[in-house]
């Protein structure tokens, strides 16, 4: 059998990680705890105070962004991975491109040279206490259009995997259905993460097309399955999807998954875990879910892989696994 393909297009934001004090929170005007975006001028002047402080440490770049996050989730269980996005040919995005690339995922498009918007990057504030305050500079990775989606790309593409943030934009948009048409053509599924009930509201409709058509299957959380199809009753949100899309995946925190394909229906058990870091639990259910799927395993199976995933990414700071996932698998006997 030969190494599933996996293609993800998604925002390449470069998580900044600096250790600060509270003062310095406040002394910065950063709320803490929570996700805000900012602006070029804002992420700037961040970026200066943080490498200016006498009393910060050294700050950390790790590539980040939900599908590239995926991607390297499922790289170290052995898969073949492409990464599709946009970085500017500053220090970051030459950093962001070298690391995916030495993780073992292609980075397809070289850095943008020129007069272009800065590269994404999300500024995360970590104090004692193990707070996470980010601030998002999103950059020219929104502007990620059909033109950076090469066909000749996906020869051999078994799974091509979306990130619902960036149908925010029309290009966006273009960009995945064209993606979707050349992993068809190539003979391979197509799929997205909804990824925000709010991405959802904006774009209801679009969306909506996006399920009903070109993608093989979806995955939701509750809010976002509810938000998709303006219903308050989750099973009736699962019918409408059901009714729109071959495999359905709904995520529910803290309890099992919920996954729908064609007239089978199976829950993943999720085992309670105390969270160090949120950060990127969906991310990697994703990437246990499909590394499951591209093996040809049962439902029920991929979702557990899923869940497993998940549960391993929460259990430590930072949104990638760090430990082998495989023979966390394998210890549960789901290969």
């Amino acid at each position: 059998m030969t190494t599933p393909y996996v293609i993800g297009i998604g925002n390449a934001v470069m998580d900044v990680i600096a250790p600060t004090s509270d003062a310095t929170l406040a002394r910065l005007g950063v709320e803490k705890g929570i996700m805000q975006l900012i602006d070029r001028e804002r992420s700037e002047f961040l970026m200066a105070a943080q490498s200016a402080d006498p009393q910060a440490g050294k700050a950390r770049l790790v590539p980040g962004g939900s599908v590239a996050n995926t991607l390297a989730g499922l790289g170290m269980m052995g898969l073949r991975t492409a990464f599709i996005g946009k970085v500017a040919g500053d220090p970051l995005g030459l950093s962001y491109a070298e690391q995916t690339e030495a993780q073992g995922t292609v980075f397809v498009n070289p850095p943008v040279a020129g007069e272009v918007a800065p590269t994404s990057r999300s500024i995360i504030f970590v104090t004692p206490d193990g707070e996470r305050s980010m601030n998002t500079y999103l950059g020219i990775s929104g502007e990620l259009g059909p033109e950076d989606v090469n066909p000749a790309t996906f020869s051999g593409c078994d799974w091509l995997f979306l990130e619902g943030y960036l149908f925010d934009k029309d290009a966006g948009k273009a960009a995945f259905l064209k993606a979707a048409e050349a992993c068809h053509a190539a003979g391979g599924q197509a799929g997205i993460a909804l990824s925000d009930p709010f991405c959802v509201d904006r774009h209801r409709e679009g969306f909506r097309r996006l399920v009903a058509g070109p993608m093989d299957y979806v995955i939701g959380n509750v809010h976002e399955w509810q938000s998709l199809y303006q219903v308050t009753d989750l099973e009736q949100a699962l019918q409408m999807a059901r009714a729109d899309c071959g495999t359905v995946i709904c995520t529910r925190s803290g309890e099992d998954a919920i996954l729908i394909r064609g007239e089978e229906r199976v829950t993943a058990p999720v085992h309670r875990v105390v969270p160090v870091d949120a950060t990127g639990a969906g991310d990697q259910f994703a990437a246990g879910l499909i590394l499951g799927l591209a093996r040809g395993l049962p439902l029920a199976v991929a979702g557990r892989m899923g869940c497993i995933a998940a549960a391993e990414v929460i259990s430590h700071v930072g949104p990638r696994p760090e430990s082998d996932l495989l023979a966390a698998f394998r210890a549960e006997g789901l290969i």
